[in-house]
């Protein structure tokens, strides 16, 4: 059974274990906000200067994105980011389809605190209203130049832990370029996450769709929420 503060912690049930960031006015893990910030001023001695734009966010907010999809209130997306009628979608089909870009509540790696998206504030102006969609993080998009510093940082080991979790297509989650993970604690956090524990939480928690949902689990927690060990920097299972 699990410890409650853990539980707090790796459901979102909770925001004691997060801190904010002074920059963003996001909450983060405080490691992970350490790492950021050693990341953030290598950055800005090469011309950018990163954001965090979503950090933090609890398992009340998530099933709210995640309700509001399953009840059409909020569009559902193909791959290609092209809005889908749900009406024609089957049950499983649906919750597959807003798997592709949105977490499931409960198994958000954004409850940790350890996950955040970013951008580039030095590419863009002030007022700019980030999508967080693959035209913005292409090679050719406006945050183009950044990613690309960043994919050498990453691949050098000079990223004080940070890691995309989601750089990699596994037919799950669609490629999140500016979605950081804090390695050292997700990795051990994820290792909590189990199906059994999350379905328990799920069928107390008024979740729309639910019972397709824990039906489906096994191959949504494959496809969809485990992120296999080679994607983590090697020094997170010591």
């Amino acid at each position: 059974m699990l410890d409650v503060s853990l539980r707090r912690i790796l459901f979102g049930l909770g925001d004691t274990h997060v801190i904010l960031d002074p920059e963003s006015g996001q909450l983060l893990h405080p490691e992970a906000l350490v790492a950021f910030q050693r990341l953030c001023r290598d950055a800005r001695d090469a011309g950018f200067a990163p954001r965090v734009v979503s950090g933090f966010r609890d398992f009340k907010r998530q099933r709210t994105i995640w309700n509001s999809k399953a009840q059409g209130v909020r569009p559902v997306l193909d791959s290609r980011g092209l809005a889908l009628d749900i009406s024609r979608l089957a049950p499983r089909d649906l919750v597959f389809a807003i798997l592709r870009w949105s977490a499931l509540p409960g198994a958000s790696r954004h409850h940790w605190g350890t996950d955040f998206d970013i951008i580039d504030a030095a590419a863009v102006p002030e007022d700019y209203r980030p999508q967080l969609t693959p035209q913005e993080v292409a090679s050719d998009g406006v945050f183009g130049p950044f990613h690309q510093w960043l994919d050498t940082r990453i691949a050098s080991g000079r990223s004080y832990g940070l890691f995309r979790p989601y750089v990699e297509d596994f037919g799950g989650v669609a490629p999140e370029r500016w979605h950081l993970s804090y390695a050292p604690h997700a990795w051990e956090l994820q290792q909590q996450l189990t199906p059994e524990r999350l379905e328990e939480q799920l069928r107390r928690s008024n979740l729309a769709l639910c019972d397709t949902v824990c039906e489906q689990l096994q191959e949504i927690y494959t496809r969809f929420i485990w992120v296999p060990d080679h994607c983590y920097p090697e020094f997170s299972q010591c």
